[in-house]
This record gives structure tokens, C-alpha cells and sequence, in this order.
């Protein structure tokens, strides 16, 4: 087996909090049948409003009336500006230490699938999502956006953006996110993955995989 180079991360969900804990809060407070939102998210995954969003192909205002009309469709009117108001999560302190002690001896990488900051899109609206804290994002060598690449996960190309930057065959690299239909086309290409549910047990079969101590 091939020692690992690299350590690729999805940020929300993974690096945060999960947004999806936000939206079942967010449903249950209004009365939604739970995941309901992850539902309208995962309805023509390919080219939904969410989808489209991450590529950069629409901005805020047509991804709120798309969002809108989709949901309507499914049978709960949601604007799409209230599910971009839950998308900030809360930084994991076990994970932040991990990005520090591998800094400097692995190549480290952000693999996100994100949008446009809203404070640039909507200055009249109170909307933010994570991942604009420098500190953090200083950690990484390098970070491979959806909405700069015009490329999502779980499209393969998108792995390849990240591999190529690397310099790095995929037996190389190990990628932790918690979402499976976003780690299986990396192990397809060959890299070890690790589906993060729980922080503690996902940092477990990090460490395992690395030359150096994370724990």
C-alpha cells in the first residue's frame, strides 16, 4: 500500500457542524416532515436549484424562486433565502487541532461544494455561511470550490481538480466527508475514504492511515 501524501476534507458537516441538524430544526419548528429540505435537495440532483447553485450558474435570487418552486412542488413552500440562512455550522475543535498537526507534514486540501458568499449577493439580507474564517482555511495548501471550478462532488472531474493540484496518484490520498454519494466516486478512483458521522471515530481511521500522530 502506498503511505498517504494527502489529506483532502469536506468542510461542512466534517471541518463544522452539519447544516442538516440546522434543517431539521428549522422543519420541525415549522412544522415539516423531517428532512424534508434534504429531500428537496436530493430531487434531480443533477440539475436542481441547490446543484446549480454550487456550479455558480445561478446567483441567490433565482436559486430563493427556484428553491421555492421546487419545494412548492414537493408540498411545502420554502424559500430558497431561508435554507441559505441555516447553512452556517459551529467550527469542530477536534478537527481544527487534526488540520494543525497535519499542516506542514501532508499535503492538506479543502473539497467543498459551496456557493458565492451571500454578503456579496444579497447586503440588504442577513444571510452567512461557514467557511470564512481565515484561520481555518489558512490550514489547507489548497482549496478546490464548486463555485470557482463550475464542477460539483460527486462529479468525478472534480476529484481529478483536486489530485492534479497535488501531484498525487489516488492511492495517495485519503478524503473524509460525510455524505457517501460524495466519498464513492473518490473510492472508485482509487482514494481512502472515511465517512464522518462521529468526529472522534472518523479522526480513529484518519490516524490509522497516517505515517504521522494525530491523536
Amino acid at each position: 500500500m502506498q503511505s498517504i501524501k494527502a489529506v483532502f476534507w469536506d468542510f461542512g458537516g466534517v471541518i463544522t457542524t452539519s447544516p442538516f441538524d440546522s434543517f431539521n430544526l428549522y422543519e420541525e419548528k415549522n412544522n415539516l416532515e423531517k428532512d424534508f429540505i434534504r429531500r428537496v435537495n436530493s430531487t434531480n440532483p443533477d440539475t436542481n436549484a441547490w446543484a446549480k447553485l454550487e456550479r455558480n450558474e445561478i446567483d441567490l435570487r433565482e436559486f430563493d424562486d427556484l428553491f421555492l418552486t421546487e419545494s412548492t412542488n414537493l408540498g411545502n413552500p420554502i424559500p430558497g433565502i431561508d435554507v441559505i440562512s441555516l447553512l452556517q455550522g459551529q467550527l469542530r475543535p477536534e478537527m481544527i487541532q487534526a488540520l494543525q498537526l497535519i499542516k506542514g507534514n501532508l499535503i492538506q486540501a479543502c473539497l467543498t461544494n459551496n456557493i458565492v458568499s451571500p454578503e456579496t449577493q444579497l447586503s440588504d439580507q442577513n444571510v452567512s455561511i461557514a467557511g470564512k474564517n481565515e484561520e481555518v482555511m489558512a490550514l489547507f495548501d489548497f482549496v478546490i470550490a464548486s463555485s470557482e471550478q463550475n464542477v460539483r462532488k460527486p462529479d468525478p472531474a472534480f476529484y481529478h481538480l483536486a489530485l492534479d493540484r497535488a501531484g498525487i496518484n489516488p492511492e495517495e490520498a485519503v478524503f473524509l466527508d460525510d455524505l457517501g454519494i460524495n466519498l464513492k466516486p473518490a473510492k472508485a478512483l482509487g482514494m481512502h475514504t472515511i465517512k464522518v458521522t462521529n468526529p472522534q471515530d472518523a479522526l480513529k481511521e484518519l490516524n490509522a492511515l497516517l505515517s504521522i500522530d494525530i491523536l
